[in-house]
């Protein structure tokens, strides 16, 4: 069986907007089995060019609960404040079984 995460690459714009959307985030997340297992900033990079300051990593069950989430009403709401907050850049993930 696979797993999912998404990962996203943050640079804030607007803390305080920020501050509020990471807020609202977490109650969208719940229908669709997800945990926030990681938000950080980003202390060093190692190798290569990552121009984000922040990260976040979300466990979900599948992919198709990474699409629900998204796509969801209550996440979609909530896109406008992130832009306005942030520049972000998310990715969909998947583990292959074994």
């Amino acid at each position: 069986m696979t797993s999912a995460s998404l990962i996203g690459h943050i640079t804030v714009k607007d803390p305080e907007k920020w501050n509020s959307y990471r807020e609202r985030v977490p109650s969208t997340l719940k229908p669709w089995g997800a945990e926030i297992i990681f938000r950080g900033k980003c202390v060093e990079v190692l190798e290569g060019k990552h121009p984000y300051s922040d990260v976040v990593v979300i466990s979900f069950p599948n992919k198709a609960a990474i699409d629900g989430w998204h796509n969801s009403p209550a996440y979609q709401a909530l896109i406008p404040l992130r832009r306005e907050a942030a520049e972000v850049v998310l990715l969909a993930c998947e583990t292959p079984p074994g």
